[in-house]
């Protein structure tokens, strides 16, 4: 074990300890086949697993403590604080001190639980991070993964809390204004790639990060992609538009790499299919299956999170929106916690016929697994089965117990542990046909450039083609397309719309644009981190 309590102390974590060991990662699947990747050579798949077991196992695996697909962390504040998803009181549940009612209406204060949790969660992985850098004996290779790893790390905090400090494995920087976060992270990212800059004939082949389809690690295409929505919202952090390198950076991907959009040629067996409905789907198809927990290989995803049931937990969508009946749909281990639901303005937000809109949310009446009604046990309604409604009559203090869309994008499956199997994508290419859109059409001022990458995305929903757009009608297909990917938040900042009204929000608070750095944080740091202007 090692401590590294003077890099700790400076960002507010002091006494946390990290293991040196590699985590053992156990494949599914009976044929299992060793093979090299980039030089690795115990990277391994089987007939339903891939996964890679090297000096970065620990550094990567990290991103599950971030709460980057589950409750409570990274996910939930980016989402909850969005018009895409709320958290309801439903009488004496999900009141949990009102923190999630308060990152909903934009009230939240320095002492909010899970703001704290994303701030330590950040910068626990970030530690692991530095730990494979000084212990892992990395190659080339390796190093430059690292470093787009630590740099996406302090991307979401840069993004989240404005001004961060800069933790690499020297120490830690003092407190940078955002700007000055923002050329940190870019430059660690431009080193990594092994580029100057980007530009439309940048060259690439001298980087020591490879090119091969490796989900679980990450490769020129996706170090671009990271650097791709870094100068998209450039603007923003900095004051300077980066849109010709947001454009270019996303351009080079499309154009140079194999990965393609998830369609109908796309087809993987639905693991929620019950034997004795007829109406559930016997596969995922397109759009769907790119978030199936059988998407470890799917061809449109480039970097992703690992989740396993089994040895990779911390994926738990189900447990956070289901009912609790719905438990007999699926016959998951557990019972679900009844928490989370999309807004209705935002599930209206899709036009009937849309598959993404079938794919990402759960509606009506819920059977079981026999295919007959379920009720709620606890409800005093005339009519106690469980029917999810579109719209939700309040948020606090007695929302209804079965009011709201659930999220279902990450399709669950039958008999379903607490964690789930579905991969967390970080950067896939449905995602950067739209950044090189949006960046495409601010270069030009003119949204129309961005028409014919949007009906890229549009047909393989299976929607008409738009023929003209605006920036509001882009927003609305971004947020239809990226729903839980976690970045509604960064995109209704960068379109300048975070302090509208949503539904029971109203707070216009101009420097709620950023999270406030939690107090435990300040307290800690020895006087060397400040508060967020008007926290």
């Amino acid at each position: 074990m090692k401590t590294f309590n003077k890099i700790l102390l400076g960002i507010g974590l002091v006494g946390l300890t990290y293991s040196c060991t590699d985590l053992e990662e156990d494949l599914v699947g009976d044929l299992t086949t060793d093979f090299t990747v980039d030089g690795v050579t115990n990277a391994s798949y089987s007939g339903s697993a891939f996964t890679v077991s090297d000096g970065l196992t620990n550094a990567f695996g990290a991103l599950r403590g971030t709460g980057t697909a589950g409750h409570g962390g990274y996910f939930a504040v980016q989402s909850v604080s969005s018009d895409e998803m709320a958290v309801t009181q439903k009488g004496g549940d999900w009141y949990d001190g009102g923190i999630w009612i308060d990152i909903h209406r934009h009230n939240q204060t320095a002492a909010n639980g899970p703001i704290k949790d994303v701030w330590n969660g950040g910068y626990n992985a970030i530690a692991q991070v530095n730990n494979a850098i000084e212990n892992g004996g990395l190659d080339a290779n390796l190093m430059a993964q690292a470093k787009v790893l630590r740099a996406y790390l302090h991307w979401r905090l840069l993004d989240m809390y404005g001004r961060i400090r800069f933790v690499d494995e020297s120490g830690t920087s003092a407190q940078l204004s955002r700007t000055a976060g923002f050329e940190r992270i870019e430059s660690e990212l431009l080193s990594a790639i092994g580029i100057s800059g980007v530009t439309a004939n940048m060259d690439l082949s001298g980087s020591a990060l490879g090119t091969d389809d490796v989900k679980y690690r990450v490769n020129q295409f996706a170090a671009l992609g990271v650097l791709a929505k870094l100068y998209l919202n450039a603007e923003v952090y900095t004051g300077t538009a980066r849109w010709q390198e947001a454009h270019d950076a996303a351009n080079y991907i499309i154009e140079n790499s194999s990965y393609r959009l998830s369609d109908s040629s796309v087809s993987v067996p639905n693991p929620a299919k019950r034997p004795a409905v007829a109406s559930d789907p016997d596969n995922l198809t397109g759009y769907a299956a790119v978030f199936s927990p059988s998407n470890y290989d799917n061809p449109e995803i480039i970097w992703s999170v690992e989740y396993d049931e089994a040895t990779a937990g911390g994926m738990n969508f189900h447990q956070m929106t289901l009912h609790y009946g719905s438990q007999f749909t699926y016959l998951f281990q557990d019972q679900p916690w009844n928490g989370y639901s999309a807004l209705e303005e935002f599930y209206n937000s899709y036009s009937d016929g849309d598959a993404r809109k079938e794919a990402n949310f759960i509606v009506g009446p819920q059977t079981d697994f026999g295919g007959s009604v379920i009720v709620d046990l606890a409800s005093d309604a005339a009519d106690p089965a469980i029917d999810y409604s579109i719209s939700i009559n309040e948020l606090e203090p007695n929302a209804g117990r079965t009011a709201g869309a659930r999220l279902g994008k990450f399709a669950f499956k039958n008999f379903a542990r607490p964690d789930l199997d579905n991969d967390y994508p970080l950067v896939r290419l449905g995602d950067i046909y739209l950044v090189r859109a949006e960046a495409k059409a601010r270069v030009a001022g003119d949204w129309s450039m961005a028409l014919a990458d949007v009906n890229t995305i549009r047909a393989r929903a299976g929607v008409s083609a738009l023929a003209s757009i605006t920036a509001e009608e882009f927003l609305a297909e971004r947020g239809r397309e990226m729903f839980m990917e976690s970045s509604r938040r960064t995109d209704l900042i960068r379109f300048g719309k975070w302090n509208d009204s949503w539904w029971e929000k109203t707070n216009s608070d101009a420097y709620r644009i950023v999270m406030p750095i939690p107090q435990d944080a300040i307290q800690n740091s020895n006087g060397a981190l400040t508060q967020n202007p008007g926290y």
